[in-house]
């Protein structure tokens, strides 16, 4: 098979499983809607790791083009693939977990009713991911874009007849609006201002255009990176997005939507090098999001909830990784995360399916005895997110903080508060799920049990990559050649040249890395005194809390300032316009056009009165009105 074709399938594959499940609907039986949803994405999958690899032993990047799509004047855009280092990784992180994601769910969505309906979503989120990493253009990865928050809409409110569900997609499907009309118009200018919109021909023009450009158009591409990816101000909608069912809150937060931001400001990378106002601003958003988002996580007790507050706070470091001009160690991060989130999630959803669908964690305690594998695994992915060495996201978390402590100290020191603050949340999520006594009732207790094969063996080789994942980007400190750095370089050769270098000494490196691990230490340990062995356990619902304490409980009331400022405003002024232009003005202007037409026709009613007296006097009328007007002539 040629890799062009191969290239061509990997993203058709789960669109034609999509279109087989959905059009064959209820009629297809479940083990063949499995066979293909699953199947679809394992071979995409496969096919990503014969391209990687081929990329790996230094083969140019790959560019396909399929067919032209829109030619309009000056303007054209085709369907055209580009597999580089950069999307190749990306493939690899959204066929190889979403596969995972899949067997997960085979076994999570057994009693489903929508089972067929689910896989046929699952397979349609992932062709839209595909088809944004793998666009060559700004057209195609926008379409990719619109799609993956389509599909979030569909799996958020997948159990739609909960009300509270629906909310919930509507506000993820909206919220995203916002941020996509900022990335379509930076698009226009860019087709403005570049001629273009085919990477090719807009990267490589990029030097000759003026930084005021450069700036707007990279501030309303990263407006669009803050809706998709969740960053400050529009990052609401991620947390509520925990109605869809777990795999779900996994494939959204770990493998494809929120990441799309962050490969897009990457891939735009010499771009946003160019404008240093740009990367300050990626800069410090990430950081306040990463901040805020770590200290409400603090005080959430949704299982769920909290690792929707960690996506977010996460991917405010991978932000911060971005704003100083670390795109490889963003992107680094990135993979690790997508390893130990996904794994988190699906643990957290394997504790939800032990407990019948309890997600308090205020209700729970003491698993570690009943549901083993999921407790070993999840305390991997815990360790992971808190940087504990050697796991993975050590690796990728000391890269960013370096990078930080070397352009800007405070912005150092905020981004170790945040890992401090994971490490603290994260414990104590783990310690309130799995140690102590049980806290669930007599009833739930007698019926724990671990997970089927089908969502364990998921579990399993995410904790094994989780573990190790790290180990691709080993930097020359601990002597090895961070690979994946290296195997990046291509992708960011220009910005490298770019950026003005400051090089960290070993000692200082050394010192950094190890201040950080010994104060991670230290939360982990007030984290287990307070929670095992104090035996703490969150106030009950309705409790009466301190000040600071219900202010963080209540996400700093930011729903509330939105639906004040925001959502109310736009009601009221709908409703006034609804009041004054549609009912006063519109509906009274086609009410009158009614009104009008029956009463001429009521007047034109009486010329048709069936009375032949009146008739010939009309006639005889009429004649002598012709002969008058013929005689005028």
């Amino acid at each position: 098979m040629s890799y062009s074709l191969m290239i061509c399938l990997i993203p058709i594959l789960p669109l034609l499983g999509f279109a087989f499940i959905a059009l064959s609907g209820k009629r297809l039986v479940r083990g063949f809607a499995t066979l293909i949803g699953c199947g679809t994405v394992f071979v995409s999958f496969v096919f990503s790791v014969v391209l990687f690899v081929k990329l790996l032993n230094g083969a140019q990047p790959f560019q396909v083009t399929m067919f032209n799509w829109i030619s309009a004047g000056n303007f054209s855009s085709s369907i055209s693939f580009l597999i580089d280092p950069l999307s190749s990784l990306m493939l690899l992180i959204i066929t190889g977990v979403g596969f995972l994601i899949h067997v997960y769910s085979v076994g999570y969505m057994h009693d489903d009713a929508g089972y067929n309906r689910f896989f046929s979503y699952l397979n349609l989120f992932v062709f839209f991911m595909l088809l944004l990493v793998m666009g060559s253009n700004y057209l195609l990865m926008f379409v990719g874009w619109e799609g993956v928050g389509l599909c979030s809409y569909l799996l958020i409110g997948f159990w739609f007849k909960n009300q509270d569900y629906n909310y919930a997609a509507n506000k993820a499907f909206i919220m995203n609006r916002i941020g996509d009309l900022g990335l379509i118009i930076g698009v226009i200018l860019i087709f403005v201002h570049f001629g273009s919109i085919n990477y090719a021909d807009v990267f490589p023009k990029a030097a000759s255009i003026s930084t005021s450009v450069l700036t707007l158009i990279t501030i309303l591409l990263f407006v669009g990176a803050m809706g998709k990816s969740a960053q400050i101000p529009l990052y609401t909608w991620l947390p509520d997005a925990m109605a869809g069912p777990t795999p779900v809150s996994a494939l959204i937060h770990a493998a494809t939507m929120v990441t799309a931001g962050v490969y897009m400001v990457a891939r735009n990378n010499i771009l946003y090098s160019l404008s240093p106002m740009a990367l300050e601003l990626v800069l410090v958003i990430g950081l306040i999001t990463a901040l805020f988002a770590a200290t409400i996580a603090l005080a959430q007790n949704d299982i769920k909830k909290v690792l929707a507050y960690s996506t977010v706070s996460q991917l405010g470091l991978m932000f911060v990784a971005l704003g100083v001009g670390a795109y490889a160690s963003g992107i680094f991060h990135m993979a690790t995360h997508a390893f130990f989130k996904a794994l988190l999630f699906l643990g957290a959803g394997s504790v939800i399916h032990a407990l019948q669908g309890e997600q308090d964690i205020r209700k729970m305690g003491g698993l570690r005895k009943y549901i083993s594998i999921t407790y070993i695994t999840f305390l991997i992915g815990v360790l992971a997110i808190s940087g504990i060495p050697p796991f993975a996201g050590f690796f990728s978390k000391d890269e960013i903080l370096a990078n930080a402590f070397a352009q800007s100290p405070t912005a150092w020191a905020l981004a170790v508060i945040t890992s401090l603050l994971t490490a603290f949340y994260m414990f104590r999520l783990l310690f309130l799920t799995f140690f102590g006594k049980t806290r669930a009732s007599d009833e739930v207790i007698h019926h724990i049990h671990e997970s089927p094969g089908t969502m364990t063996m998921p579990l399993i080789v995410l904790a094994i990559l989780s573990a190790v994942g790290g180990f691709m980007g080993i930097p020359e400190l601990f002597g090895g050649n961070n690979w994946i750095g290296e195997f990046l370089t291509p992708v960011f050769s220009q910005s490298i040249e770019l950026k003005t270098e400051h090089h960290l000494s070993n000692t200082t490196e050394y010192i950094l890395m190890g201040t950080i691990v010994v104060f991670t230490l230290i939360m982990i340990a007030l984290a287990f005194a307070r929670y095992v062995t104090k035996a703490h356990v969150p106030a009950a619902e309705g409790s009466e809390l301190s000040a600071a304490h219900k202010t963080i409980y209540n996400k700093y009331y930011v729903d509330e300032i939105y639906d004040t400022i925001v959502i109310k405003p736009l009601f009221w002024f709908s409703k006034l316009l609804d009041i004054v232009i549609e009912k006063s003005g519109i509906d009274k202007v086609v009410n009158l056009l009614g009104e009008s037409v029956n009463d001429w026709s009521r007047i034109f009613r009486r010329v048709q009165n069936g009375h032949l007296g009146y008739y010939i006097f009309v006639m005889v009328v009429g004649v002598i009105l012709v002969i008058a007007f013929s005689y005028t002539r």
